[in-house]
């Protein structure tokens, strides 16, 4: 077997915490997509009202495709929704609306760590394609070229890094979301605590991905030192 049994362990273990956030993201999403804001605004008039408040006039909204699919493209400038957002008028497609044209307002006003993640963007798209391959030739060599462990961990630290990067630019797309969202009156009282409540878990999901990528690391570092010691 090419990885060892503390490899599968520990990736066991995470993905299990992995799947156990996505499902709670799920559930409340769910739950908060069926409670209908008392605005009647859809998801897609929440994001134009947004991106309106803050000026911009460059970023286009798009219907999308899929569940939870949601994201905004510094490229294309686009933010684009999925259709339980761009069409729906609850709590949680209000709360990912507002999400997501959070990011448009980091981009507008030049955050700093949405830039470092942006840049950062192609050498971990390079990296996460060379992990695999590393990872199994790692493992093969580690006792006659634990070289190529230490190239493996170069190329986990890099993702691990993004992983850490995009927590503060998720949190704060959350927090601008979250305070317009109360003060432009489109939620408010049990409304503004659902999205709250609905974003808090999506933060979540990075959370779990940045702990994974950073215990990930970590394993196969004491790996590499063993190797290098014996």
């Amino acid at each position: 077997m090419v990885f060892d049994m503390g490899y599968m362990i520990v990736a066991g273990v995470m993905s299990l915490i992995g799947m156990f956030v996505s499902q709670r993201l799920k559930s409340k999403f769910n739950h908060y997509g069926q409670i209908p804001l008392r605005s009647g605004l859809s998801g897609y008039q929440i994001a134009q009202r947004m991106l309106d408040y803050y000026g911009i006039s460059d970023v286009k909204i798009v219907e999308g495709q899929g569940f939870l699919t949601d994201h905004y493209n510094p490229v294309s400038k686009t933010v684009s929704l999925s259709p339980d957002v761009y069409r729906g008028g609850s709590i949680a497609a209000a709360a990912v609306a507002a999400h997501e044209c959070g990011h448009a307002v980091q981009h507008a006003k030049a955050y700093n760590m949405l830039q470092v993640r942006s840049a950062l963007v192609p050498v971990v798209n390079i990296s996460a394609r060379a992990q695999q391959w590393l990872l199994i030739i790692a493992f093969l060599t580690l006792s006659t070229m634990p070289s190529i462990m230490l190239i493996t961990i170069v190329a986990f630290g890099i993702t691990a890094l993004f992983s850490f990067i995009t927590l503060p630019v998720e949190f704060d797309a959350s927090k601008r979301a979250l305070a317009w969202l109360e003060s432009s009156g489109v939620t408010g009282g049990q409304e503004q605590a659902g999205a709250k409540d609905a974003l808090w878990w999506a933060a979540m999901t990075y959370v779990s991905a940045a702990l994974s990528a950073l215990v990930m690391l970590l394993y196969l570092f004491m790996r590499y030192s063993s190797a290098t010691r014996n």
